[in-house]
């Protein structure tokens, strides 16, 4: 039996002065973990004894689909140069030397490893598909380690990556995953909404992440009634129409003296327009990856035209222009626009005929397919040009959606308001196509003998994440002050609290109820400290136990108050039925799979 004063649970009555959000806290103050520096934490036996129950809910669930393994974290520096992601995670990537000098890194993800696998063991179609995972500490050179355990530079993950012959077969090894993160979130006790996203520096596509909004939370999330939701790099909206300005003179671009006006406030009142009559000029260079240079050069401008009241969005940006986005110099926009800062506009420039051509790569956002007469820089000092009509005045190499929704606007399945919130993501799934296995050069025999590549998905969840996605919107809905866990991720179901050690009475009972619950098979946790009766209940909300059994003065009537702090319920029950209730309280609230937000 668990006896609270036998263990170490070292709970503060204040946070620490730098701790931010709820969960970083609380987290502390309960004494689940210790910082030992920036974004590296200690988890005592209360926080172990979570992080082990989440991770046996992931493996349980990864288990009915795939095969675990476990992997090296020291990864030398010729599997990552293979995919070309050596130079690509730049500096999040914590990279050391060993004494004979190779270089090696604290992988940060396992893609490399687990296609090194596969292309030296995989060698026909018969042996597919495959579907390998494991859970493992992995490393990130986090530039701003903050709030707690979500932003830190070493977490446990749990990812799973798919071999597959072809793209039907993809589909079926993502479809599988979709249902297992879907069972393992509602296990935890989640409210979880799944949303359209970006697979950032992973590659891939048909990517989904799987979020808990809370304020905590640093990624934005579009959702309505409709059931539509994404995370703000995907987004997209109806907008409302706009009525064009009518043309001037004979309705060709017309130069207007503008001196003095450079932004889009200062061109509008100075002409009494609005901002979404102005064409918004962005100018940027990427560098691109050393696969392109032979064809595209080292680098490349990249200039985007956006409405005048619209913000860009680098993530869209990034999957049409690859590389890494930096803004033009003053002297590259010379070379560029032949014009400074301030009057930079569409007209003369060379746009590249498409993506994968030389030459500048000109963006025009899709807002303004279809605009006439707007207004734009002329490529001039202090002028500006009316009249401009994209596609009859200057073509761009794409048209493309690359600005930022704002909330308001309309949903693209049925028109209602999007919402906007801030959320935490606790899994990702997306499928990477043939980025790593052709790299990587893995290849197996199809049915004909034919040499083929294998399609590969790439599967996500970060193991702290759903513990404080779990504190945060309990602590949100009790003031911030206190959190419950569900009783499948909780360090103990329930918690006996003897108010009075002293009573011999209370004590045999306090034993014999915990003892009672214990063989019932419940994670059971005797308070039996010699301590006032309030500092134990306060510790035992602290810590975020879902179920209190008090024992007290009601002993000599029979009873015991029976507190459920997931429903904020507390009722006398008699002693006798006690183990019953709280054993049926607890195995139905496990047997229970919530629902998805959305």
């Amino acid at each position: 039996m668990h006896r609270w004063s036998q263990l170490f649970i070292p709970t503060l009555r204040e946070a620490p002065a730098d701790a931010e959000v709820a969960s970083h806290k609380l987290l502390l103050r309960a004494g689940y973990v210790r910082q030992l520096g920036a974004g590296i934490y200690s988890y005592l036996f209360l926080g172990n004894r979570s992080i082990n129950k989440i991770v046996a809910i992931i493996r349980e669930e990864m288990d009915k689909i795939g095969q675990e393994f476990l992997l090296p974290a020291l990864n030398p520096r010729e599997v990552w140069e293979a995919s070309g992601r050596w130079a690509g995670m730049g500096d999040n990537m914590f990279r050391l030397k060993d004494r004979k000098g190779a270089e090696l890194c604290l992988a940060m993800t396992h893609e490399e490893v687990m296609t090194d696998i596969a292309r030296k063991e995989l060698r026909s179609y018969k042996q597919l598909p495959q579907i390998w995972y494991q859970i493992q500490t992995k490393f990130r050179d986090e530039p701003r380690p903050k709030s707690g355990l979500l932003r830190v530079r070493q977490f446990i993950m749990k990812d799973a990556y798919s071999f597959d012959i072809d793209e039907a077969g993809l589909d079926v090894s993502y479809n599988k995953h979709d249902a297992a993160y879907r069972r393992i979130f509602s296990r935890c006790g989640l409210q979880f909404v799944s949303v359209d996203a970006d697979s950032g520096a992973m590659g891939g596509s048909a990517s989904q992440e799987f979020m808990v909004y809370t304020d905590a939370g640093e990624d934005l999330i579009a959702s309505s009634a409709s059931g539509y939701a994404a995370n703000l790099e995907k987004a997209t909206s109806r907008l409302a129409p706009v009525e064009d300005l009518a043309p001037t003179g004979d309705g060709q671009p017309e130069l207007v003296h503008t001196p003095g006006q450079r932004t889009i406030e200062e061109v509008g009142a100075f002409l009494n327009t609005q901002p979404h009559h102005q064409i918004k000029t962005m100018a940027y260079m990427t560098e691109l990856p050393e696969a392109d240079h032979a064809k595209l050069g080292k680098q490349r401008p990249v200039v985007v035209f956006l409405r005048g009241d619209h913000s860009l969005n680098e993530a869209k940006l990034l999957a049409i222009a690859g590389g890494v986005l930096r803004p033009m110099t003053p002297e590259e926009l010379q070379a560029t626009f032949n014009a400074p800062a301030g009057y930079l506009g569409p007209i003369g420039i060379v746009a590249a005929p498409h993506p994968k051509k030389p030459g500048t790569l000109v963006i025009l956002d899709k807002a303004l397919e279809g605009r006439t007469n707007l207004i734009a820089g002329a490529n001039k000092e202090e002028y500006h040009l009316r009249n401009v009509t994209p596609n009859r005045d200057f073509k761009p190499t794409a048209v493309a959606d690359v600005r930022n929704i704002v909330e308001g606007e309309g949903c693209p399945i049925d028109g209602s308001p999007l919402r906007l919130g801030k959320a935490v993501e606790i899994g990702h799934i997306f499928k990477l196509g043939y980025k790593y296995s052709k790299s990587m050069g893995a290849s197996v025999l199809n049915r004909d003998g034919k040499e083929v590549t294998p399609i590969m998905g790439s599967y996500g969840i970060g193991v702290e994440r759903i513990l404080t996605a779990a504190i945060e919107t309990s602590a949100a809905a009790n003031g911030g002050a206190a959190y419950a866990l569900h009783p499948a991720i909780a360090p103990f179901q329930v918690v006996v609290t003897i108010t009075n050690v002293g009573d011999a009475a209370l004590l045999t009972a306090g034993e014999q109820v915990a003892a009672e619950l214990e063989a019932a098979g419940l994670d059971v946790l005797l308070d039996d400290r010699d301590e006032r009766a309030g500092v134990k209940f306060k510790d035992a909300d602290l810590v975020g136990i879902p179920y209190r059994i008090n024992i007290g003065r009601g002993v000599a009537e029979g009873k015991v108050e029976f507190v459920d702090r997931l429903q904020s319920q507390s009722q006398d029950i008699p002693l006798n039925e006690i183990a019953n209730r709280v054993t049926t309280e607890i195995t139905s609230s496990l047997r229970t799979v919530l629902p998805a937000a959305i």
